[in-house]
């Protein structure tokens, strides 16, 4: 009798990443550092820690495997400018991580951004998809991730058109397989 044997992987590329810390972010006492892409994000107003989980969590509501991490810091960075000594937008950031990382811990038995698998986040996420904290993260990211013109070639997206005559006259019509 022959044996066959099943040779197709049986982690894919996003949880192998994941499992093995390829873009692992080091927190220091004001700054949040990803040695594997050279990048860091010094924290003004937020604790370097709370930056760190606005990161992991950023990319977990909006996961694009084509973008390195520093895209995410980069919108998490507008949150840390406006979250002033003060504003309620630092208490409810604060307090939101420190609440998400108390679910994680008595869940995993880490942070937040320490578990090691995506889908273990993103139940931890679901559960507080209602609440304020979560609504204002998602809300900012839409704007402050996607508005990166440096990703606009990423996704596809030409910009604005009406300064180049319009979407008519540039590629509109250019469906070849209907």
């Amino acid at each position: 009798a022959m044996n066959l044997i099943d040779k197709t992987p049986k982690v894919d590329r996003r949880s192998f990443l994941q499992s093995t810390g390829a873009a692992a972010l080091v927190v220091t006492s004001t700054a949040v550092m990803c040695p594997t892409e050279s990048w860091a994000l010094e924290a003004k107003n937020l604790k370097p820690e709370t930056v760190r989980t606005l990161i992991k969590m950023s990319r977990d509501i909006y996961p694009h495997d084509r973008l390195a991490d520093k895209y995410y810091a980069t919108a998490v960075k507008g949150m840390d400018d406006k979250s002033t000594e003060g504003a309620p937008l630092k208490k409810q950031l604060e307090d939101g991580v420190a609440a998400l990382d108390a679910a994680a811990k008595k869940a995993h038995g880490v942070g937040f951004a320490d578990v090691g698998w995506e889908h273990q986040r993103v139940a931890l996420l679901r559960a507080i998809e209602k609440d304020g904290f979560f609504q204002a993260v998602r809300g900012d990211l839409v704007v402050s991730l996607y508005n990166q013109k440096e990703l606009w070639p990423i996704f596809g997206y030409e910009g604005e058109s009406a300064s180049k005559g319009g979407y008519i006259k540039r590629g509109f019509d250019d469906i070849d397989w209907l």
